[in-house]
């Protein structure tokens, strides 16, 4: 059993591996470069720790952790995590399957150098992985700020961690939860973190063209990248889904849902799941998503607007009407 869950701020520092841009290179002036601080908080006797946190600290100044090495509390409970059996183990399946990040350093190095060129005011100079050994919180499995992003990189382990039954992830979440989903997950956090949203209440409708921003922004910085990791359907799902987008909107529309605001009505077309309920099994999840992506191409294309002006447009209405979008 693991013990209960730690505060997530807290557990955030546990575990961390640095990520350095440095501001020559490859990719636009863009180049990745990890530094790997887990490996040398797990191999750093317990006597040490606190020492090796506080030589550390400034090299995590960030508004994304909270390290505090000289705070008897904070320290007890990184001493007590990282001592953790369940967690020393989840750092050992983690460290056999991601020891070497050079592929993801390449990757994201092309990736965030066509983000720079397309939009020269995103700029990421520090990533982080970290460990948090909570694996309940899917959704925040990358997150981000205005120029740092860190990785749940244990949620990518999941899969190989069946000996805790998936710690009661459901099995459609933990076949998500690959090395094959980490650069567009990370990408997909960094274009959300650059799309804002209307001021006002949220429909379903500025939902649906907000997904479709974010999707459109994979599009075009991971040009390479399979529609079904970008849409993170199987092959079966995205099958069905451009089957069926007609039937869909039709859906919408005629249950005169495009602009609800009620999400309690609404959560089984915006969720991670095996199914869309309304359209039985075999179809796709999160299918406003997907119509909401078909918008903004259609949009992008017919306008010829640039990508920074599509990010910053909070009309979801006016795109819809100038995207002339018919299914």
């Amino acid at each position: 059993m693991l013990k209960p869950k730690l505060n997530r701020l807290l557990i955030t520092v546990i575990a961390l591996t640095t990520v350095a841009c440095s501001n020559h290179g490859a990719g636009d002036g863009v180049e990745v470069k990890f530094h790997r601080f887990e490996q040398l908080l797990f191999a750093t006797p317990a006597q040490n720790l606190q020492q090796t946190l506080i030589s550390a600290q400034p090299e995590y100044n960030t508004d994304l952790l909270n390290i505090a090495p000289l705070d008897e509390q904070y320290m007890a409970m990184v001493q007590g995590f990282v001592a953790d059996p369940v967690v020393s183990d989840i750092y050992a399946v983690v460290d056999s399957l991601y020891h070497d990040l050079g592929w993801v350093e390449v990757e994201l190095t092309s990736a965030l150098g066509r983000a720079k060129h397309l939009c020269p005011s995103i700029n990421y100079n520090h990533f982080y992985t970290l460990i948090t050994a909570d694996f309940q919180d899917y959704r925040n499995r990358v997150f981000c700020d205005d120029h740092s992003l860190a990785i749940s990189i244990d949620r990518y382990a999941l899969p190989a961690l069946g000996r805790y039954q998936y710690f009661g992830v459901p099995i459609y979440l933990v076949n998500l939860c690959t090395r094959d989903y980490i650069v567009a997950d990370c990408m997909a956090a960094i274009g959300r973190a650059n799309i804002p949203l209307p001021d006002d209440e949220m429909t379903l409708l500025d939902y649906m063209v907000a997904e479709g921003k974010t999707l459109y922004f994979l599009e075009q910085t991971l040009p390479d990248a399979n529609d079904t990791i970008i849409t993170r359907y199987t092959s079966q799902q995205l099958d069905w889904m451009r089957k069926n987008e007609g039937n869909v909107w039709a859906y919408l529309v005629q249950n005169q849902l495009l602009y609800e605001t009620d999400y309690s009505q609404l959560h089984n077309l915006l969720d991670d799941a095996p199914k869309t309920n309304a359209f039985g099994d075999g179809s796709a999840p999160r299918s406003v998503a997907y119509i909401g992506w078909q918008i903004v191409r259609r949009y992008a294309k017919k306008t010829k607007t640039s990508l920074p002006d599509l990010m910053e447009n909070t009309d979801a209405r006016q795109i819809l009407q100038q995207s002339s979008y018919r299914p």
